[in-house]
């Protein structure tokens, strides 16, 4: 049997998981799947042909580390999926700024080198609004991710100051329609649709993911939903194995809130043919 690699992290006790679900599709085509940690050393990457990265939720706590990891494997016979060269581009939520300039409408945003306490209240000015989001560029799971208030953010001043210096950092006016509405993703294996889910906070939050308490739903996506998602996967400088398209509606159209191609969710279980279709891609990928 071929081998192949899902890349995953050393805990996962808190986080809801279903890479497992792509073992048996995947066995099925020929295919021994070993789920293993980017913390554990002295693995020969050579052993396997594909190394495919996955559940690595904890890679921005050491983003440099993590890099080197997939350096590694990359450098090694194993085919990397997503590539090097995409990780490293997608890791930093910069290339937005290069998705917008190619014509994906993205949420409004200041970009920041260094955090200062003294500017926050000018980006309320800025957006005209009374809330905004916060967060570093090199994320994931709406870690250090703040939700702030104009009349109420300096009594939080202290947490983020201690939770968001020495961060290149966005802002973003808060989004109405994230808890009015909810959030899509759409899903794309080797460039082809599979499915879209809703994600809908709980009650009082913003955070859509499950670890947060958000609901999932799938749907059949509208023409417009597809249209904006085609568009911003039409941004990608490579091609990919997988891609998750995340859009929320504001001012009147769907906009671009990420593109993940690092290590998204895929959702496995909110599809019956999702891990089949995830399985096939990459098998012919493969082959190719």
């Amino acid at each position: 049997m071929k081998n192949c690699a899902i890349l995953t992290m050393d805990l996962l006790d808190e986080f809801v998981v279903y890479d497992k679900l792509l073992d048996k599709p995947l066995n099925d085509l020929g295919w021994n799947v070993e789920h293993i940690s980017w913390h554990k050393k002295g693995v020969d990457w050579n052993q396997f042909d594909a190394v495919i990265i996955r559940s690595t939720w904890d890679y921005q706590d050491d983003a440099d580390a993590f890099i080197q990891v997939l350096q590694e494997i990359e450098d090694s016979s194993a085919t990397l999926l997503n590539s090097l060269a995409i990780a490293q581009w997608n890791i930093n939520k910069n290339y937005l700024r290069e998705v917008e300039n190619k014509g994906a409408k993205i949420i409004p945003t200041i970009w920041l080198e260094a955090f200062d306490f003294d500017s926050v209240e000018s980006y309320f000015d800025y957006f005209q609004t009374k809330q905004i989001i916060i967060k570093p560029t090199i994320s994931a799971n709406s870690d250090n991710t703040f939700w702030l208030k104009k009349e109420t953010f300096n009594k939080d001043k202290k947490l983020l100051i201690s939770s968001l210096r020495n961060r290149q950092l966005m802002v973003q006016p808060f989004v109405p329609a994230i808890i009015e509405q909810g959030e899509y993703s759409l899903f794309y294996f080797a460039g082809h649709y599979s499915h879209c889910i809703l994600k809908t906070p709980k009650s009082g939050d913003f955070r859509v993911q499950e670890e947060h308490g958000g609901q999932l739903q799938s749907i059949t996506p509208c023409k417009e939903l597809l249209t904006a998602a085609q568009k911003a996967l039409q941004t990608i400088p490579e091609k990919v194995l997988y891609a998750r398209i995340d859009l929320v509606q504001h001012q009147d159209e769907y906009q671009l809130m990420e593109i993940e191609l690092i290590e998204p969710s895929l959702y496995f279980n909110l599809d019956e043919k999702a891990a089949s279709k995830f399985a096939l891609a990459f098998d012919k990928w493969m082959e190719t």
